[in-house]
């Protein structure tokens, strides 16, 4: 920002990301404390041979002229970011003026010179007026005292330069994101002027910043965002060296028994607090060390999965699974790669890993169960993407774009995205929802090709409809790997099935009460459950003695009439077929199939579907 500023090309900056934590830096602010330079108006951010004479006629953009010196063994400040701007980016400045919605015009710097002009141009009423809240006539106050300080240059050229910045906290609220059809009055004249401080030569020639703060970017006007003359500026969670660092110093001054109360050694804690701000974890180990707990790993997990589910509106939810790919009944082909992959994960050999998976098959065939089974012998936090869809303009997008910062700030991630035709959106959109089915698609296209996250963050998406996908978001490089599941093939199969589906409903059933299948039958894992379940209300209700399981089970098999819609369900079968990377994972009577004959025989399918 400081580069940006002095280079005279920028005078406006968003800044967005996670505003709401603190700001570390280590070292010196020219030679001084950061914290006692703030009270000193430009010692702390003039180099020490700077001549004062020449300071008001320095070349535009010069005004920022702090560094910060990094010292091996420095002190580690850490300051909220609004305090940050105030004692340190704008430490030399003479006038700081701060405005948000809740609280009005703060000046935080040169109170003197800012109520001196509210007397000049409002006089009684400068109070009532100069503290007000409305955006439209706060900002025209703001715009009017940068345009008065402009004037008095240009009509003086030996007038002292005033060095000023603006700084506006929850920016959505005053540049809203709106049609620029429906944008009016206070809200329209907002924009003007925002894209105005940006815009003006005089201001960018002034040493007049104006900032910008808001959490998600796309919940700005997409003027304000997209204008060239503005630049924009994220600030991340802390990665794992970042919160290792910030660890150290909490230890240092907050918490000096921290490690004594922590079970896991220093590198792991950062490791598991990763994902969360400074504040956050901070948060967590407070809320443990100042009721006598531990930190344990169970404790860890549970209080960092609430946070930020909470912090993400429930956008994510982790998935904890009691099970394993043991539970999973058949698919041998689809659990040994994915048992081989988690060998890979628990290496770290991200380079021989897939950015994706793409499981299909259709409905019953147990999508959702195998990656909640591949969950739980992982290792590494699952999460599920949930309904992230908004109807307020710009929501949608925010929602995504805090989903992904909190997914690259964990370090190493499944999330699984089911139903993903009807959540991954479509290139170009639609008429019907504004464009944004096509703007989801191409925010999660940008984020599932980027290279950096291989073997980070692990995309799975499950659908029986893979073909309502776009292309190049299931291509190889997204969704490298496409898996394919299917009904049970043969009686063992089935048997293994039941089997598997009576353990996950806690149904006392074993090999001897499997009784002989019906000739002809196929049914998939939640027909299954159906036939337990009615097998069980039968042996629940009937009078003492029971007939054996057996005898009740065989009887609803030959009473149960599987789903009649068999062309959708062959159609989801060949689909499935179709994007299938892999022989290994195809039954016999698909792998001698020619792409020609699951394409054909897909086009007389598809009246049906």
């Amino acid at each position: 920002m400081a580069d940006l500023f002095r280079s005279g090309s920028v005078s406006q900056f968003i800044i967005h990301g996670n505003v709401f934590d603190l700001v570390p830096y280590a070292g010196v602010v020219n030679g001084k404390d950061p914290q006692a330079a703030a009270g000193a108006k430009d010692a702390a951010a003039k180099p020490k041979d700077a001549d004062p004479a020449t300071a008001d006629t320095a070349p535009a953009g010069q005004a920022i002229s702090w560094t910060v010196t990094p010292e091996k063994n420095g002190k580690m400040h850490l300051l909220p970011l609004k305090q940050f701007l105030n004692e340190v980016m704008f430490a030399s400045y003479d006038v700081v003026l701060h405005y948000d919605r809740g609280h009005g015009i703060l000046a935080v710097k040169g109170m003197n010179d800012w109520v001196d002009w509210l007397q000049q141009v409002l006089g009684n009423d400068w109070v009532k007026l100069g503290s007000t809240r409305e955006g439209g006539k706060a900002l025209e106050l703001i715009d009017n005292y940068l345009l008065r300080c402009l004037n008095a240059r240009s009509l003086n050229d030996k007038a002292p330069r005033q060095r000023i910045a603006v700084i506006i906290d929850f920016s959505e609220f005053v540049v809203p994101r709106g049609e620029a059809i429906q944008m009016s009055g206070d809200f329209a004249s907002n924009i003007v002027k925002v894209l105005g401080w940006a815009n003006d030569p005089a201001i960018l020639q002034s040493n007049i910043a104006t900032v910008l703060l808001t959490e998600g970017l796309h919940d700005l006007d997409e003027l304000v965002v997209e204008n060239p003359h503005a630049s924009k500026l994220k600030i991340p969670l802390p990665d794992e060296a970042a919160m290792s660092e910030y660890l150290e110093a909490l230890q240092a001054t907050q918490f000096p028994q921290l490690m004594e109360k922590c079970e896991l050694p220093a590198d792991q804690l950062a490791k598991r607090l990763t994902g969360l701000s400074r504040v956050g974890a901070r948060t967590v180990i407070g809320l443990a060390l100042n009721n006598n707990r531990t930190l344990s790993a169970d404790y860890l997990a549970k209080v960092k999965k609430d946070m930020i589910e909470r912090d993400c509106g429930d956008l994510l939810e982790f998935m904890e699974s009691p099970y394993t790919l043991d539970n999973l009944a058949g698919q041998d082909a689809a659990k040994a790669w994915l048992r081989e992959d988690t060998i890979l994960l628990r290496r770290q050999a991200v380079h021989a890993l897939p950015m994706g998976y793409l499981i299909t098959g259709r409905i019953g065939t147990g999508k959702t169960f195998m990656v909640q089974c591949w969950a739980g012998e992982l290792g590494v936090p699952c999460v599920v993407f949930k309904n992230f869809r908004d109807k307020w303009v710009g929501a949608t997008e925010s929602n995504l774009e805090k989903i992904f910062s909190i997914l690259r700030a964990i370090g190493q991630v499944i999330v699984f995205v089911d139903e993903a035709d009807q959540a991954a959106g479509k290139r170009g959109g639609g008429d019907t929802d504004g464009g944004l089915s096509g703007r989801v698609y191409g925010m999660l296209a940008a984020e599932m090709s980027d290279t950096r996250n291989r073997g980070k963050v692990v995309w799975v998406f499950a659908t029986s409809r893979p073909d309502l996908l776009e292309v190049d978001l299931k291509r190889q490089g997204r969704l490298d790997v496409h898996i394919p599941l299917f009904g049970p093939q043969t009686p063992a199969e089935m048997g293994a099935l039941m089997l598997s589906v009576a353990r996950k409903l806690k149904f006392p059933l074993k090999d001897e009460d499997l009784p002989p299948l019906p000739p002809q039958i196929t049914l998939g894992g939640h027909e299954v459950e159906g036939v337990l379940v009615r097998a069980l209300r039968q042996f629940e209700l009937s009078p003492e003695p029971r007939k054996p399981l057996k005898e009740i089970l065989a009887s609803v098999l030959v009473e149960v009439r599987p789903s009649a819609h068999t062309r959708k369900l062959e159609y989801m079968d060949l689909q499935a077929v179709k994007e299938c990377t892999d022989d290994r994972f195809l039954p016999p009577q698909f792998k001698t199939m020619t792409p020609e004959q699951i394409e054909s025989r897909l086009d007389e399918l598809r009246a049906f579907v």
